[in-house]
């Protein structure tokens, strides 16, 4: 095997700022069994390392400079797959996933590494992102936090098994930030096994996603706080569970929280605050609740004013109280509790700002003290009781209890430890309440399984480390080796499962350090001790621990300093701590005087009690939990001990580490990559300390003891084939494989063969990578020289060719010249004769035309004279005629004028005589009983003059009924004469012998002829008859229409003249009654007369009753006239008036009074009673439309060859057009509302009753239906608009008929959106997943077919194909098209469709592209491009070119990848062409895009730039992705012009009835 250490190697070099520096073999010198290596660095220094020959074979001697790894491979998105698995090659692939492709996710094996951007990146974590990843394993999309997620979801769904997610990380690391996109993740995915289950659930969050989502601003708010390392820095540890059902789904959480810094609250370091929700109080309580609570500026609080400035950049605290106060109340916090937690924060703040006065040996505190009142008001306590116990202590004896006083220090102390005491209790409640909330004992009960995510502090060394860093430091270490035991069980699990051979691997084991800290005899186990103790003390504690733990047995793990005696020193797995002792025992104890406890408790604040209770109940539940599991000779003690801050930690811890071991682990271990915390800035001496923290170099390490690098059979076949004989390749990918490694690799311990994969050494993988570019450099060259031979050689034959074609051509053109010549020639003896021809037919011609010209010109002047001529005389004639004419009319006029003067004088004259005489006679009451006597006896007579007529007319009826009946007899007769006549001509021609009596025959049929000549005589007199007789009923119906418009004319007037009267009356009646005449009874009489008299006259007038009327026959007054109806009487509903504009039917205007022969008016009349019976069984009409029109109906398919006509599609909405058209005409309205409710719920429930491509065809179908619909009604209203004044129905009526329209045109519209939107709904589900395998995997191109993801050569279509093709997707669009074309949708319909699937297929390609790994290739370019041109050749070919702008991002996407990369004015000339593409989508493609073997990389220099770009813009990743429940935009066609009501029903529709009315309608339109 060759060495790695050969001139051009590259590798590392320590360094002291970066940590590491890259470097370069330059100069290899070998001195007998001495090497000496000659290394450029990259910072242009040179150095040189010593070694022997012997040393280079082992590349992990520490001699030796670490290897770095092949450029292709340095920004792996797993470490574990680096050629080369060293600490400088780990950090560097992070670094440069960080600072040039900006990705902050990277995999360490099962880890998560997340490098902090210190920057809002939330194009990171858009539901679309998470959309991507549902469903998806681990291995298929980039590394993220979602993928972890995914990953834990689908683990506990699969291996039925509680899952734990660990998010670890010093502080700044960004780990709360991580946990709560996690949560976030289990909040709002859909799951991808049940698309739009979420959705369609409830459109929104569940209350309980909302509620765990509320949980993260509460913590954040109560237990946050800013550090120097981190503005929003977690002060506690986290650990929440999240509860599934069977489903599952999300049904609730749990919180367990573990040691909260309540230190922070009494004193923060400079730079740093207290915990947020301080500072967000001051700033977001209203005046109100600041003179209520006495809330001061942040300046004015000792607790607050520690840090120095309050402020957090670009944080509003004002804003974020607001925040927490919603999330309060989301997790069922109402505001009266709310306000009570801000008394209680207010209060603490006050407590903090009282003012303890020292003393000599003591010290004092006044009840009166300003804040201490303050306080005390808002805890509803006793001051002077909270002010003696501050400053004195009880010391409880058998005998006794002895009060002592407190020095300045102490009484401090004590108030602080109230402060924190009580801040803890309310951070404990709040927890509660979460629980309470979101893990009820229903909730507790359904839960199946949980899905926990840790989110706790990490590793922490500081200059001054104290308590808080110790228990933090100890957690970590239990957590630390939980870690390496699970990472070398997965490691072994996966030797044993491959069955490969492999050695024991040893691991670094922290166990002696936890030894330390939890044994028996430990750290904790003294402290406790030392806490017990009324006399112990800090420095005592630290000597015990020097007395135990200063020896040999503990030098690994325990170090004492070498100056001072307060200070321990552990070593722990990241690195040595020292601690100091400095108030551990105080922190320890954590013990709030027993004094002060019952002052407390005897609060008036019920809330404040309640809060005391449960910590206090909490704490008793720890104390008997620890007891419990304590040995029993240990139980009694503990049972009446009160449990240390250490001790309930360790139990806690203890408890956490069994629950973590129950559950299946993954791991994200969060980087805090730069101190100042500045955006995309990577420290790389900072960022190395933090993975040997985090335990990440370690997990690598034991990677390094095995096989760190594994591949399976195909992917490595497919890689390194061209390492053996092509014979080889038809083998299986085992065979391949094994045959590769026999060839290349002759140390058998440098790999093994496992069942499914290939594990190899540390750095086989780039040594792999070695032979295989010699071998692709030794075929290039080989191509090269053959590729050259052919091109000079083909150059040479092309060099002989044009030779021989130039003489061709240059001998050909000498020729050519000289036969031009010799036709030039003949050619201009023939232009000259020619010429000489032409100009003297031209001479001829022009003197002819001369003279024709002069001839035509005199001829035409003499013509015009004797026109003007005869003009001038017809001229004179018709003036005088006219002029005589004019004198004769105006003597006429004037003779005219006279007379009428003189007659309209004479009858003024008699007028007024006769109105004097008609005023004296209107006085008397007698004339007004007469004028009532004779109307009464006008109406009677007109009503028997009516019903005579009716009796007559019916008389008539019968008359030509029974003249009808015998002109039929006397047909018959004839017929069976004529049938005798045919039968003894028969038989006359039989024989001759029967001459005799042919003669009697002929002598009968003359007989028979004569009467039959009679017969029809008297059969014309009849028809003659007839006819009169139709002739004088039609005159008497003209007769009888006059009469009783003349009656309505004369009832009118007497109407007026009669009210004028009775006004009169009215009023001397009132007048008489006034003055109490004595004839006041006379008067009763005639006004009862009169009364009765006035209905009459309204009878008369045929006014309409109040009560709706449903027929036209009822709404219509009988007049006089033998009882008939004319036409014109006929009062229609305005439905058939609307058509009356566009339909110039027979039977419409026949219907609508025009005049028409008397019979036919008849036989319309039998017509309409026909349809209003088949109306009067409304009920079986509606089930007939409903039944089978709709739900029944066998949709018609189209046809390529025999396209269908627009009655064929339309019939449907044809049909229930024609039947809502005569019911509004015939005025059943009610019916008609009913009867297209149940049509259109029943078109709807059909359309959705279909799924997947079964809807196309029908969806399309009855959406045009109900445009067709919807065309009638939009006509019908139109019409109303613009006959509004000339309605002859009743206002009601109008109104009721107006509404209607409205309603069904509301219902039409909604009808038609919904069906699109389930139409398209379905479509977008069916075509959603033909897009990634069709248009991004499918390769339609032959000849750039690309190895990844495929079976190599012969083996390209196996099983790994794509799902769906091009053709699929193309044969889908096509069908859609089809069906909106065939069934004759308007064209907007058809864009719309069409845009929005292309919109879809765009948009979801696209993302797809962006999060795709190990795909962007220029090839996957070429054939991407390729798939894109189809669609838009496709869309070209049907005229809908603007679908194919929805592909512009996607089509960019692709010519990015096939354009150059080299430099920098590459990628400005990229900006430039792809300028539909932000700046980051461009830089993650650029960062994705694989280089092939022979393309320049491309270079560090110009990934800062495309990063720099892409950090200024901070767009949005992926393009907002189309939801496959919304239809899109949809416009509603304009409405269809309708010509005529179709009345086309198919032949194979069985339905009587409406087959029936059509007839019916259909001959009505005819007469």
């Amino acid at each position: 095997m060759v060495s790695h250490y050969e001139i051009g190697t590259l590798c590392w070099q320590p360094d002291e700022q970066e940590g590491w520096i890259g470097s370069v073999i330059a100069t290899k010198t070998v001195e007998g069994d001495s090497v000496t290596l000659g290394l450029t660095l990259d910072n242009g220094t040179t150095t040189s390392v010593t070694c022997k020959e012997c040393d280079l074979e082992n590349e992990n001697n520490p001699i030796l400079p670490p290897l770095r790894n092949p450029p292709a491979l340095e920004a792996n998105e797993d470490l574990t797959n680096l050629s080369f698995l060293n600490e400088p090659s780990v950090m560097h692939a992070i670094r440069k996933r960080y600072e040039q492709e900006l990705n902050i996710y990277t995999y360490s094996g099962i880890v998560l590494i997340a490098t902090n951007p210190f920057q809002r990146n939330d194009s990171l974590y858009t539901p679309d992102i998470i959309q991507m990843y549902s469903g998806r394993s681990r291995g298929e999309r980039e590394p993220h936090l979602f993928a972890i997620a995914e990953d834990a979801y689908r683990c506990m769904i699969r291996e039925k098994r509680n899952q734990t997610i660990v998010v670890s990380g010093e502080s700044g690391a960004g780990k709360t930030v991580s946990a709560k996109y996690i949560m976030r993740y289990f909040a709002t995915v859909e799951d991808a096994d049940r698309p739009g289950a979420h959705t369609a659930k409830t459109h929104a969050l569940s209350k309980t996603e909302e509620q765990i989502l509320a949980t993260n601003p509460i913590m954040e708010a109560f237990g946050n706080a800013k550090t120097t390392r981190n503005d929003n820095s977690s002060r506690f540890g986290k650990y929440i569970e999240i509860l599934f059902d069977k489903t599952p789904e999300i049904i609730g959480a749990r919180i367990r929280t573990y040691l909260l810094e309540r230190s922070r609250l009494v004193f923060q370091p400079a730079t740093e605050r207290n915990y947020h929700i301080f500072y967000q109080l001051c700033a977001g309580a209203s005046d109100e609740e600041r003179e209520l609570l006495g809330i001061l500026p942040v300046a004015d609080f000792n607790y607050l004013n520690q840090g120095g400035d309050p402020v957090i950049p670009n944080v509003d605290d004002a804003e974020e109280f607001q925040l927490t106060k919603q999330a309060l109340s989301v997790i069922g916090v109402d505001e009266k509790a709310q306000s009570s937690i801000f008394q209680v924060l207010s209060a603490l703040l006050h407590i903090g700002n009282i003012v303890i006065s020292a003393g000599r040996t003591d010290s004092n505190l006044s009840s009166d003290e300003a804040s201490l009142v303050q306080a005390a008001k808002l805890l509803g306590i006793d001051a002077f009781s909270f002010a003696k116990w501050t400053t004195k202590k009880q010391i409880v004896t058998r005998s006794e209890k002895i009060v002592t006083n407190l020095n300045y220090k102490q009484a401090v102390v004590v108030r602080d430890s109230v402060a924190k005491f009580i801040y803890s209790a309310v951070f404990d409640w709040l927890v509660a309440v979460i629980n309470h909330s979101l893990a009820t004992p229903e909730v507790q009960k359904a839960a199946n399984s949980f899905i926990g995510v840790l989110d706790i502090y990490g590793f922490e060394h500081f200059k001054t480390n104290s308590f808080e860093q110790f228990c933090i430091n100890y957690a970590n270490e239990k957590l630390q080796q939980e870690f390496n035991q699970h990472i070398f069980k997965l490691e072994q699990d996966e030797y044993v499962r491959e069955e490969i051979k492999w050695n024991h691997i040893d691991f670094s084991d922290n166990q002696p350090c936890i030894n330390l800290i939890e044994a028996r005899i430990g750290i904790l186990s003294l402290l406790d001790e030392e806490s017990r103790l009324p006399s112990g003390s800090d420095d005592s504690y630290v000597q015990k621990l020097y007395t135990n733990f200063d020896s040999d047995n503990y030098k690994k793990v325990f170090k004492k300093p070498r100056f001072g005696k307060t200070a321990f020193t552990i070593c722990h797995y990241a690195m040595e701590v020292t601690y100091s002792s400095e108030g551990f025992i105080e922190k320890n104890r954590d013990t709030v005087p027993e004094e002060h406890l019952e002052v407390l408790m005897a609060s008036s604040n019920e809330f404040l009690k309640e809060v005391l209770k449960t910590s206090i109940d909490a704490a008793k539940a720890d104390q008997a939990e620890m007891a419990a599991k304590a040995p029993k000779a240990r139980a009694g003690a503990l049972t009446n001990r009160k449990p240390t801050l250490g001790s309930i930690f360790k139990g806690s811890l203890i408890e956490l580490m069994n629950t973590i071991n129950s559950t299946n682990v993954h791991y994200i271990r969060c980087i805090k990559p730069n101190e100042a915390k500045v955006a995309w800035q990577f420290e790389a001496q900072m960022v190395l300390n933090q993975l040997r923290a985090c335990g990440v170099l370690e997990t690598i390490r034991i990677s390094c003891e095995g096989f760190p690098t594994r591949w399976t059979f195909e992917e490595f076949a497919h890689r390194y084939c061209i390492l053996v004989d092509s014979s080889n390749w038809d083998q299986s990918d085992g065979k391949v494989a094994d045959a590769i490694l026999s060839k290349t690799i002759t140390q058998e311990n440098k790999y093994q063969l496992g069942k499914t994969k290939i594990f190899f050494r540390a750095g086989m993988l780039a040594y792999l990578e070695n032979l295989r570019s010699q071998r692709l450099n030794h075929a290039a060259t080989l191509i090269q020289k053959n590729w050259r031979r052919l091109y000079y050689r083909k150059r040479y034959l092309e060099i002989m060719r044009s030779i021989v074609k130039t003489q061709a051509v240059v001998r050909g053109h000498l020729t050519r010249m000289r036969v031009e010549n010799i036709r030039q020639n003949a050619a201009a003896a023939q232009i000259q004769t020619a010429w000489r021809a032409f100009y003297a037919r031209k001479e001829y011609q022009d003197v002819c035309t001369a003279v024709i010209k002069t001839q035509s010109c005199v001829r035409g002047y003499l013509v015009r004279k004797g026109l003007l001529a005869g003009r001038q005389t017809n001229a004179a004639i018709s003036i005088q005629r006219v002029y005589r004419g004019h004198v004769a009319r105006v003597a006429y006029k004037r003779d005219v004028r006279n007379i009428v003067i003189v007659q309209s004088l004479f009858r003024r004259r008699a007028a007024k005589q006769e109105l004097e005489a008609l005023k004296v006679e209107a006085r008397s009451a007698n004339h007004f009983k007469k004028v009532s006597y004779q109307l009464e006896n006008k109406v009677v007579e007109l009503t028997q003059n009516l019903s005579t007529r009716t009796q007559e007319n019916k008389k008539l009826l019968g008359q030509i009924e029974q003249m009808e009946t015998q002109l039929a007899s006397w047909q018959n007769k004839h017929n069976e004469l004529q049938t005798y006549t045919n039968e003894l001509e028969a038989e006359a021609a039989v024989a001759s012998t029967h001459m005799v009596r042919a003669r009697e025959l002929e002598t009968k049929l003359d007989e028979l002829s004569t009467k039959y000549n009679e017969s029809l005589e008297q059969l014309k007199t009849q028809e003659v008859e007839s006819d009169e007789i139709r002739k004088t009923l039609y005159t008497k119906t003209l007769e009888l229409e006059s009469a009783l418009q003349a009656a309505n004319e004369e009832k009118e007037t007497v109407k007026l003249t009669l009210n004028e009267e009775i006004q009169k009356l009215t009023e001397e009646v009132e007048r008489l009654s006034a003055r109490g005449a004595m004839n006041g009874n006379a008067y009763g009489t005639p006004d009862s007369r009169m009364n009765g008299s006035t209905n009459g006259v309204l009878a008369m007038q045929g006014g309409k009753s109040s009560k709706s009327l449903k027929r036209h026959s009822l709404n219509t007054p009988y007049k006089e006239n033998n009882g008939l109806l004319t036409p014109r009487d006929f009062n229609p509903r305005p439905a058939s008036m609307v058509l009356s504009t566009q339909i110039n039917s027979p039977g419409y205007i026949s219907a609508f009074g025009s005049t028409t022969p008397q019979g036919d008016f008849f036989q319309a009349q039998n017509i309409e009673l026909e349809i209003e019976k088949l109306f009067d069984r409304e009920e079986e009409i509606r089930v007939e439309v409903v039944q089978g029109l709709i739900r029944s109906l066998v949709i018609p398919q189209p046809s390529g060859q025999n396209p269908m006509n627009a009655n064929e599609v339309l019939f449907p909405a044809h049909i229930i057009n024609l039947v809502t058209s005569e019911m509004w005409r015939l005025g059943f309205v009610k019916e008609s509302e009913v009867l297209l409710a149940s049509a259109m719920d029943a078109i709807q429930r059909q359309v959705m009753s279909y799924s997947g491509e079964d809807i196309i065809m029908p969806g399309v179908f009855w959406l045009s239906n109900v445009h067709e619909m919807l065309s009638l009604v939009c006509l019908a209203e139109l019409n109303i608009e613009e006959n509004r004044n000339d309605m002859s129905m009743e206002e009601v009526e109008f109104q009721e008929y107006e509404r209607l329209v409205e309603l069904v045109k509301h219902d039409l519209e909604n009808v038609e959106f919904n069906i699109y939107h389930t139409w398209m709904k379905e479509l977008k589900s069916v075509i959603s997943k033909m897009i990634v395998p069709a248009v991004i995997e499918s390769q339609s191109l032959p000849g750039f077919i690309t190895n990844e993801g495929n079976r190599f050569f012969h083996k390209v279509l196996g099983s790994t194909s794509p799902s769906y093709s091009m053709d699929d997707l193309l044969n889908f669009l096509n069908k859609v098209l089809k069906a909106l074309k065939s069934y004759y949708l308007e064209n907007i319909v058809v864009s719309q469709a069409v845009v929005e699937l292309l919109k879809l297929v765009g948009v979801t390609a696209f993302n797809d592209l962006l999060t795709r790994r190990n795909f962007l290739s220029w090839k996957r370019g070429l054939q991407i491009n390729y798939n894109i041109t189809r669609i838009e050749e496709w869309c070209k070919t049907n005229d809908v070119q603007e679908a194919a702008l929805k592909l512009e991002h996607l089509m960019q996407a692709t010519k990015l990848l096939q354009l150059k990369k080299g430099s920098v004015a590459d990628i400005e000339i990229i900006y430039d062409i792809c300028w539909s593409l932000s700046p980051t989508q461009i830089q993650k493609l650029i960062s994705q895009y694989q280089v092939a073997d022979y393309d320049v990389p491309i270079s560090s220099e110009i990934q800062k730039v495309i990063a720099k770009k892409a950090i200024e813009d901070q767009g949005h990743l992926l393009l907002e992705a189309v939801p496959l429940d919304d239809s899109g935009p949809f416009e509603i066609a304009e409405p269809r012009m309708l010509a005529v009501l179709e009345t086309y029903m198919p032949a194979w529709l069985q339905l009587p009835r409406l087959r029936k009315l059509t007839e019916l309608i259909s001959r009505n339109e005819r007469q």
